[in-house]
């Protein structure tokens, strides 16, 4: 496919531009300063970029994290009521590293087409990756109104280039801020500006936030929490972990403190979870305890956020080591 030499010169000058930022760029900032630059590149009405899961918690996908470009600010909440019916959103998410497109409003999903009417989200653009070691996924989507043309092929093979460069860039400047940490992983860590809206959010951080504030947005720090992050350094009590927040530049950094001692797990997750760290698949634990699937996930996804780990060999230490005990109640 033919790109001309303007597009690439102007691509070529805003990666440089990117590369000049200085190193304390907050990644919001750097986010959308590369969205300001690929709007030279590939024309677009709206944006938005963020975090995702693509069913981590044994749920529907959810934005847990979301940057916007003249899009109101509870288009990520308005969101994750439909985005479970959102075929578009489950498109990106099942093909990573893909663009996928789409064009027009209408949808089999009343909600959905509602959602794209409301917002004039009549042509759609997006790509979505693995964000390394938060759990979670990250993507960027463009959009275009009724009143503007679709987008093109070009167009395509533009965004999905540039978007890889600027995903690893925000990647990167995350990993510089938590480097200094000697925490747990990056999936157990958060970062939030002084809006208390979060710069980037770890998957087990999450999940253990929406487990204890279920009305929750999953965009900014939860209200309950807000006030007391405000003292700095400080240790709260979420459930039964301890969030250590300190200072990060301009931003505060949210760590899960490890756990002294195993968590217990109740006798049937424990079976599920040791099953689980011994290699069977979900459906063959399904088979052999009579749970679904579907509550088998959910099992392990708990025992992950007691147990403070974050993937199956460190579950299978965990549970295998001398502290791990039964609890019989």
């Amino acid at each position: 496919m033919q790109i001309g030499r303007q597009t690439l010169e102007v691509f070529s000058g805003a990666l440089m531009d990117l590369a000049t930022l200085p190193p304390s760029t907050s990644p919001s900032r750097l986010m959308s300063q590369g969205l300001a630059a690929l709007a030279a590149l590939v024309p677009h009405d709206a944006a938005w970029w963020g975090e995702c899961s693509g069913g981590i918690d044994g749920l529907a996908p959810r934005n847990w994290l979301s940057g916007r470009v003249k899009l109101g600010p509870d288009f990520a909440r308005e969101w994750n009521r439909i985005g479970a019916s959102d075929r578009f959103a489950l498109d990106s998410i099942g093909r990573l590293d893909t663009v996928v497109c789409s064009h027009g409003f209408e949808d089999p999903v009343p909600a959905v087409e509602a959602f794209a009417r409301r917002h004039d989200l009549f042509s759609a653009m997006a790509i979505t990756r693995v964000l390394p070691g938060s759990g979670l996924l990250q993507f960027i989507s463009l959009y275009r109104g009724a009143a503007s043309p679709p987008f093109e092929a070009a167009h395509r093979v533009v965004f999905k280039h540039f978007s890889a460069h600027l995903m690893q860039r925000w990647s990167a400047r995350i990993a510089e801020l938590l480097a200094g940490s000697d925490l747990p992983g990056s999936d157990a860590q958060g970062l939030v500006d002084a809006r208390g809206e979060f710069a980037y959010l770890g998957a087990r951080l999450a999940l253990l936030l929406r487990e204890r504030f279920p009305q929750w947005n999953g965009t900014s720090l939860p209200d309950e929490l807000a006030e007391a992050a405000e003292r700095r350094p400080n240790q709260l009590t979420v459930g039964r972990r301890r969030l250590l927040v300190q200072p990060c530049g301009d931003l505060l950094l949210l760590s899960l403190q490890p756990q002294r001692r195993a968590a217990i797990l109740p006798p049937r997750e424990l079976k599920v979870a040791r099953q689980y760290a011994e290699g069977h698949s979900y459906k063959q634990i399904a088979r052999d305890t009579g749970l679904s699937p579907a509550t088998v996930r959910t099992y392990v996804r708990d025992a992950y956020l007691r147990l403070g780990v974050s993937d199956k060999v460190a579950l299978g230490r965990v549970l295998n080591g001398p502290r791990a005990r039964r609890r019989t109640g």
